[in-house]
């Protein structure tokens, strides 16, 4: 049975996003050619081409693997923050939206068992080596939790404009990202 059929396919698939991420970091995603991928991953060029058709595909499945599973984290605990707090007749508190959503981040970034750590230096590279790809894709893939986020900031601090809260969150993003991704 091929490396990339039946039982082994997500073996494979598992090993080439590993890789793929782990020389993203250290190399950028510009620098780190195809070729640095298989010989990591220990696969050929038809696996990686089988498994994700493309460099730019195989990018947006090494964010996405991740980044779907940390927004569905974030979201939960801003439901459990805003459901909690309206059964107890109170607002939300700017610090309680901003710990759901760098809480799991922060969970996510010391992960260094199941590349976790890795996966926070990866995004936290995309704030300092710009690609207008990936930030194309990252602002879609963000969309709806940053949405989301966003109007829970604005309804507890109503007295503050809207333009500044954004430019703080967004500032505390780059912060973070920047924090984690040199640990």
């Amino acid at each position: 049975m091929s490396a990339t059929t039946g039982r082994h396919a997500p073996e494979t698939r598992h090993r080439i996003l590993d890789a793929a991420e782990a020389l993203f970091v250290e190399h950028g995603l510009e620098a780190t050619s195809m070729r640095m991928i298989t010989t990591q991953a220990g696969v050929n060029l038809a696996a990686v081409n089988y498994h994700f058709g493309s460099k730019d595909a195989l990018i947006q499945e090494v964010f996405k693997r991740r980044l779907v599973e940390l927004n569905r984290q974030r979201l939960a605990a801003l439901d459990e923050v805003e459901s909690r707090v309206a059964s107890e007749g109170r607002t939300v508190k700017p610090s309680q939206v901003l710990e759901a959503f760098f809480g799991p981040a922060l969970a996510l970034a010391s992960d260094t068992e199941h590349g976790g750590h890795t996966f926070m230096q990866l995004l936290g590279r995309t704030y300092t080596d710009p690609n207008a790809f990936v930030r194309q894709f990252l602002a879609e893939e963000y969309a709806e939790t940053l949405s989301r986020f966003l109007s829970a900031l604005y309804a507890s601090l109503p007295g503050v404009p809207r333009d500044e809260i954004l430019w703080r969150f967004h500032f505390m993003m780059g912060a973070t990202s920047y924090a984690v991704s040199y640990t």
